[in-house]
């Protein structure tokens, strides 16, 4: 199964800035709309079925398993509300087209839209906050996964219902593990062991080219996030952006300076994979067994376990230092309901099929189908669920991580305009350590002042 990818800089800056949006940074609703969540009132009375409109981001086998969600919503509401659901293209399109609905006063019902554009989505001023939704229906968000819940959660307020999200892991060639003496059932879990680990699994051949590497990852700015929360260090500042606008990012901490030197480290001494910035390439090096750990979120398990020829493990991502405190940062999307434009029938509408998609039920299937996670946590013990967890066990150890996981300040996330633009610049510096002279830590410190003009820009632009 292939998630979708979020590589590319937003379509023409669409999502990044909110400039020409008459709404942002606004809380009212003006004309034509409520950004208060009606109650089930608003479906008496209507003359035909409600129809509700759903962009999203899903295609492939991720999309025939929300289709069959949207087709079972439908059958049990027929007569009373339908729901379309309509692939935009990736995550970053899907936010550039909502941009553009918006400016034509033509939104969707409900948009699906990726972690990195929440705080774009607040500032639009378009959207019911899922809080609204939650305290008119007295909604008990006790079975949501409260990883999830603290990342979506924004001046006190749930913003989004979580749909579609994920979380990283280490992956390792059990195979490969057992033939270089060591335990596959213990994955490493600092910078400290994975090198350790790699140079018992690395192998090189007669003339010394290397054969196998121990390790081979993807230069991925949402690794990055991942070690920066798992050491309780803060992405941007004022709290990760949740206790005042986000001025700065702190990407050129210490802790973010030694994982690049440590990652150069590996691969000058021919235990990493010098793989670059391409996910692909990154995930087949694993697959093909060129290397034998790897880093990758749990969207690319279903793959992994189709595609390797060898038996795949799975461990907690790793932590910068053996005693860092540990926790995670979520990623995939959620699901935001446009109240701005829409009528309360369509925003009840809307409302409903929302709950179907968190009950056990549909989060059952939803996981077992697409590798996910159970949003809903009481999920994993539906059939679907439970049936793939005996099958193959490796799907467990996302829950059991975010179970696991502090949930703090560091681990929500940073809330930030320009969160995509942080991702690629922090790759873009990453990359600059590992194949120019460049020191980590200055090109770390040349990419934070670089994107502090960007974050001035956007905070600028929304007042």
């Amino acid at each position: 199964m292939r998630r979708t990818r979020t590589r590319t800089a937003l379509v023409a800056g669409a999502a990044a800035l909110c400039l020409g949006i008459t709404s942002c940074g606004s809380d009212d609703a003006g004309a034509g709309g409520s950004l208060e969540a009606p109650g089930p009132e608003a479906l008496e009375g209507q003359d035909g079925p409600v129809q509700v409109e759903f962009w999203h981001s899903m295609d492939s086998t991720n999309g025939q398993v929300l289709n069959g969600l949207i087709d079972a919503f439908n059958a049990e509401h027929q007569g009373e509300i339908k729901v379309t659901g309509s692939f935009q293209g990736d995550y970053d399109t899907t936010l550039a087209q909502h941009r553009a609905a918006i400016q034509q006063g033509n939104t969707a019902n409900i948009v699906q839209i990726f972690d990195l554009g929440t705080q774009f989505m607040i500032d639009s001023g378009q959207t019911v906050p899922a809080q609204s939704f939650v305290d008119k229906d007295s909604y008990d968000t006790g079975p949501i996964e409260g990883a999830l819940l603290n990342y979506f959660t924004v001046d006190g307020q749930l913003r989004s219902f979580p749909f579609n999200n994920s979380t990283p892991l280490m992956y390792i060639n059990k195979d490969a593990f057992e033939e270089a003496g060591l335990d596959p059932e213990q994955p490493p879990k600092d910078l400290a062991e994975i090198r350790e680990y790699a140079e018992a699994l690395t192998v090189k051949g007669p003339g010394g080219q290397v054969e196998r590497y121990g390790f081979g990852a993807a230069v991925y700015g949402w690794f990055i996030e991942q070690f920066m929360a798992r050491a309780a260090v803060p992405y941007c500042d004022n709290g990760n952006g949740r206790e005042g606008r986000a001025e700065e990012v702190l990407f050129d901490d210490p802790n973010v300076v030694e994982l690049v030197e440590w990652w150069q480290g590996m691969i000058d001494d021919g235990l990493a994979a010098p793989l670059g910035r391409n996910l692909d390439d990154a995930q087949s090096s694993f697959t093909s067994g060129r290397a034998a750990m790897t880093l990758e979120s749990t969207g690319a398990m279903g793959g992994f376990l189709e595609q390797s020829s060898f038996e795949v493990g799975a461990g907690y991502f790793p932590l910068i230092h053996a005693d860092d405190p540990a926790g995670s940062i979520i990623g995939g999307a959620s699901l935001w309901i446009n109240g701005q434009g829409h009528s309360d029938a369509e925003t009840r509408a809307s409302w409903e099929f929302v709950q179907f998609l968190l009950t056990a039920q549909s989060q059952s299937v939803w996981h077992a189908g697409t590798g996910y996670l159970s949003v809903n946590t009481e999920g994993y013990d539906g059939p679907e669920a439970s049936e793939r967890a005996a099958e193959f066990p490796q799907f467990s150890v996302a829950a059991d991580q975010l179970a696991n996981s502090e949930t703090n300040i560091n681990t929500a996330g940073c809330m930030m305009g320009v969160m995509s633009e942080a991702r690629m610049t922090a790759e873009e510096a990453w990359e600059e350590a590992l194949v120019t002279d460049t020191p980590a830590a200055d090109a770390l410190t040349a990419a934070t002042e670089k994107l502090a003009r960007k974050i001035d820009e956007y905070n600028a632009s929304v007042g």
